[in-house]
This record gives structure tokens, C-alpha cells and sequence, in this order.
């Protein structure tokens, strides 16, 4: 079968042509990597300064597909055709001939190869676009794409102008266990909250108490509880001056709570003063939940006033390193036991950030870079896994660049997964995809295709928190805009939990837990 797009020039492999012993340049680049069965087209651009048209020919398993473009370059595909293409191809490969017209005629590139994965990737993925202007929210948005075609779709925008008395931010967008069906985010500044939607309808809390630093921050929902881990952060920004990076968003104190969504309560899991906790997640099980954690007081000098904690913070950025960590849960009795080191990046002068299980439990994916927790912005990046099966921990290097590679998020069947990376220009951030195989390795990593390639060149807004889901958000936009603009928010009552880590400065002790069951304060047994 062959699919016939185009007219300049027409869509066939010319019939005289002469070798090149290059490749072609295309962008963005899709050269031998990994694709689900179920992806978009891999629309792209031939480069060429001599050539003046372009085919493409697609092969694999005995089905073709023809694209051609003019001078431009632009090679868009057939989307029926592309399906029809992958869904024989699948397990298989691909193999890409270009041929390009120049002044002396047609020539050939060295073709490469596109190999179809068996397995999908979940259909839908979420993702903020924000400016990169640092202090206005105006123009941002929370939106989702089908990644089996080019549509986009608003989950919820804020004011498209600037006003302000409406002017606010949406972040920290999260979905329960890859579904839409339980879901939040929040909303900062005017007409704040914590919105959370679940069977169909919007409602917004307000996380606040005199023990709790801010409100919630990065959340993690329980996979069976109807629960939600969040950090609470103070958090602030500075500029370098003289740096190849931006800015550091720092932490100057975190802890961490849990939030019961049906009793509407929140409590601490863990509240210090000498550390620093944030990033929570949840294993699939339920009975884990990982975190990263700092030590605060070492950077301070005691002999200063409490008004100078900011500065003594900023001026010591580059020492802040966070270590990955543990702590046991049982969904049942809702208790904690003791904190778990789980890699001592400290040791390595590195710092740890955004934990991330693979559905089936076995492989921890994070960021580590060279210090500091918002890597975003850290061009030393780059992402890692810890099996937790062998313990073992180790880079993915064929994913890696030499630029930011950090927030990630797993595809529900564990062979994908999605993270944010600033390669293509070191300034925008854009949602790349991974083959993740079952050996436990990573393979080469795409962009997130367009239906014109050059979208990435013109779209200047970054895909910040890119979020995998199986099913797409229902809830309107009106119905989320109506709970933000004309609900207050109801305040969740704060309980204390028996089992929470207490260590404050002035409290008599290292530790202020409270025993369970009358014991030394065991770590609670996992359930059955």
C-alpha cells in the first residue's frame, strides 16, 4: 500500500539518483531511535542548502509510505497511512530513505531505521506551557495532548491579558496511578487552592495550619487510599549574575504531610527543622513512599540572626544536596515506621530530586545532579534509576544529553517513559519520550512529535510537568473555572498523627514520635 501526499514535488521515489555517503539532516531528530505503535506521524524537516525538493520513503513490513516536500524541506505525513505502517511493523523496524533534488540532480542519504515497539504508550500526556518570564502567570495554561494524533486541548487556562486582580498561576498538576478519574492541582495567588476533582466534579481545599510552612506543594497520590503526599515548601528564586545557569529555586525550609481527601484532614509524615524533605512518591503498593531529603543547619551559622537565613542559604546554594529516601506505610493502620537511606548521593557531592516507580515496583527513576532540588534549571541533570531488586544504580545515558534532562513520568505499562529536556536549545523546555526495555535500559529519546515540525522552533513556551494518563479529563473547563473563581475553598482540619516524625528545634529529644502500639516506635508491618 502506498500513501500519495504531496505535489511538489510528486510523491515518488525518483528514477535515477546517485548515492551520498552521508546522512540526511533532519529535524527534529528521529534517527534510529524506539517508537510506540500508536504514536503520532514523526512529522520532520530535510536540511539541505542545495536541494530544492524532497521524498521520503517509508518501509517496513511490506508496507510503504511516500511524503514529499518542496524547498522548505517540510515532510508531512499521511497520518492513515503512518498507522497502517506502524501497526504491521510492530516488533519490527522501519527503514527511511530520503532522496533530496539538487542542482545536478536527485541523490540518496544513507537510510536509517525506525524500530516499533510491541507495547503502547499511554495515550494521553499533560503538560503546563509557561513563559519563561519568572514573575507574571499571564498566558499559562495546563493542557493535554492525544499523542496518537496532534490534538491539544486546554485543561485550564488562566486570563489570556494581564489583570491584576484575576492574574494567577495553575501548577503541580497529578493524576492517580496514570488516571484522570482523581486528579489536582493548584492554584497560587489570587483565588488560591488546592483543586481536586474526583467523580466528575471540581472542589477546592485549603491546606493551611500554624505548623504547616506553606500550603501543599509537590503531591504524590496513594494508589489505594484515597490520600495524597505532599511537601510543604518555603520557596524562592535568585538570579546569577555571573553563571552559565538562569536563576536557583531553592528551598529554604520543607517537610512533608498527608492529606485524606474523604475526611478532608491533613497531618505531618514528616516535620524538622535540621532537614529539608520534598519530592514525595508513593510506591505502587501503597506501603512506601520515597522522598528527598537535605540537611538544613549544617549551612546556617548559629552565631547570625534568624533574619539572615535567606541569605546564608543563597550564598551556600551550590552546598544544598539531597539524599533518596524512605519511609514504610501501612495503608491499613495508616502508620509510618523509620526513614530508609536509599542512595547517599551526598557522598558523591550530588544531589537527588523527583522519584519515580515503575508500575511494576522494580525501578526507581530520578534526577541527580550536581546539588540543589529544582534540576530544571541544573545543566548537570541527567536521569537515573536504582533497581530495587538488586540495588544496583546506574545513569541512562542513551536518554541523557549534555543539557537538562529532569521531571519524568511513566507510561502505565512501564516500557515508556516522558521527561523534560532543554537539548534542542538550552533555553525551552520540551517533552522527550523513552523506550524503556525489559532489561531495565533506556533507549535513545525523541521530542514529542508535531503536526508542523517546526512548532518547536516557534512555540516559545516551555512544557513544563509533562504527566502520562490513560484516559483523558473529563471535567469542562468551565466547571474548574467556576470552582476557582466562585469557591473559597473549605480548610482542611488538621489532625495530628501519632506516627509522624517530630524533630523541632527547643523540643526535649532527637526524635518526638510517639511509640506505636506501646512499642520503641518499630517500623509498622507491611500488610499481607
Amino acid at each position: 500500500m502506498a500513501a500519495i501526499i504531496g505535489c511538489k514535488p510528486k510523491a515518488e521515489v525518483p528514477s535515477q539518483f546517485a548515492e551520498t555517503e552521508t546522512e540526511a539532516r533532519i529535524y527534529p531528530d528521529y534517527t534510529d531511535i524506539v517508537v510506540p505503535p500508536n504514536i503520532a506521524p514523526l512529522n520532520f524537516i530535510v536540511r539541505d542548502s542545495l536541494a530544492t525538493a524532497y521524498v521520503a520513503q517509508l518501509q517496513g513490513a511490506g508496507q510503504e509510505l511516500l511524503a514529499a516536500a518542496a524547498e522548505n524541506g517540510i515532510i508531512k505525513m499521511d497520518t492513515t497511512a503512518w498507522r497502517a505502517l506502524l501497526a504491521a511493523s510492530k516488533g519490527g523496524d522501519v527503514s527511511v530513505n530520503i532522496y533530496a533534488k539538487r542542482p545536478d540532480g536527485w541523490v540518496h542519504f544513507n537510510p536509517y531505521a525506525i524500530h516499533v515497539a510491541e507495547e503502547p504508550i499511554d495515550a494521553f500526556l499533560s503538560y503546563r506551557l509557561i513563559e519563561p518570564g519568572y514573575e507574571l502567570y499571564r498566558q499559562l495554561g495546563i493542557y493535554q495532548r492525544n499523542l496518537t494524533t496532534f490534538d491539544e486541548v486546554p485543561v485550564y487556562e488562566n486570563n489570556r491579558e494581564y489583570a491584576d486582580g484575576e492574574n494567577h498561576c495553575v501548577n503541580c498538576h497529578s493524576y492517580r496511578m496514570g488516571s484522570t478519574e482523581s486528579m489536582l492541582f493548584h492554584v497560587r495567588a489570587n483565588h488560591g487552592g488546592t483543586i481536586i476533582v474526583q467523580d466528575g466534579k471540581a472542589q477546592k481545599i485549603q491546606l493551611k495550619d500554624s505548623t504547616i510552612i506553606t500550603t501543599g506543594v509537590y503531591p504524590s497520590w496513594h494508589p489505594t487510599e484515597n490520600l495524597v503526599a505532599f511537601s510543604t515548601n518555603k520557596t524562592g528564586q535568585a538570579f546569577h549574575l555571573y553563571y552559565p545557569e538562569k536563576l536557583e529555586v531553592m528551598d529554604e525550609k520543607s517537610d512533608l504531610i498527608l492529606y485524606d481527601v474523604t475526611k478532608n484532614e491533613v497531618c505531618h509524615i514528616i516535620r524538622t527543622t535540621d532537614d529539608m524533605e520534598t519530592f514525595p512518591c508513593w510506591s505502587p503498593d501503597g506501603c512506601t513512599l520515597y522522598y528527598c531529603s537535605a540537611k538544613r543547619n549544617y549551612l546556617l551559622d548559629p552565631n547570625l540572626p534568624d533574619s539572615t537565613v535567606t541569605q546564608q542559604m543563597l550564598l551556600k546554594y551550590d552546598s544544598i544536596r539531597y539524599n533518596l529516601m524512605s519511609i514504610p506505610f501501612d495503608p491499613k493502620t495508616r502508620r509510618f515506621g523509620q526513614p530508609k537511606m536509599e542512595v547517599n548521593a551526598v557522598a558523591e557531592n550530588k544531589s537527588i530530586s523527583v522519584p519515580r516507580v515503575s508500575p511494576d515496583g522494580r525501578y526507581l527513576l530520578y534526577t541527580k545532579g550536581d546539588y540543589g532540588q529544582f534540576h530544571i534549571w541544573h545543566k548537570s541533570s541527567d536521569l537515573w534509576v536504582k533497581d530495587l531488586k538488586t540495588d544496583s544504580c546506574y545513569a541512562l545515558s542513551e536518554a541523557n544529553s549534555p543539557d537538562v534532562d529532569s521531571f519524568h513520568s511513566w507510561s502505565s505499562n512501564g516500557r515508556w517513559f516522558v521527561f523534560s529536556s532543554r537539548r534542542m536549545d538550552g533555553n525551552y523546555t520540551r517533552p522527550f519520550i523513552a523506550y524503556f526495555d525489559k532489561q531495565g535500559h533506556a533507549h535513545k529519546a525523541f521530542v514529542l512529535p508535531q503536526e508542523d515540525p517546526e512548532w518547536n522552533i516557534l512555540l516559545l513556551k516551555s512544557y513544563n510537568v509533562p504527566e502520562l494518563s490513560r484516559d483523558a479529563v473529563s471535567i469542562s473547563m468551565k466547571d474548574l473555572h467556576h470552582c476557582i473563581y466562585e469557591t473559597e475553598g473549605e480548610n482542611a482540619t488538621y489532625k495530628p498523627n501519632p506516627t509522624a516524625i517530630i524533630k523541632l528545634d527547643g523540643m526535649t529529644g532527637a526524635s518526638q514520635r510517639k511509640p506505636v502500639d506501646g512499642t520503641s516506635g518499630a517500623s509498622p508491618k507491611k500488610p499481607e
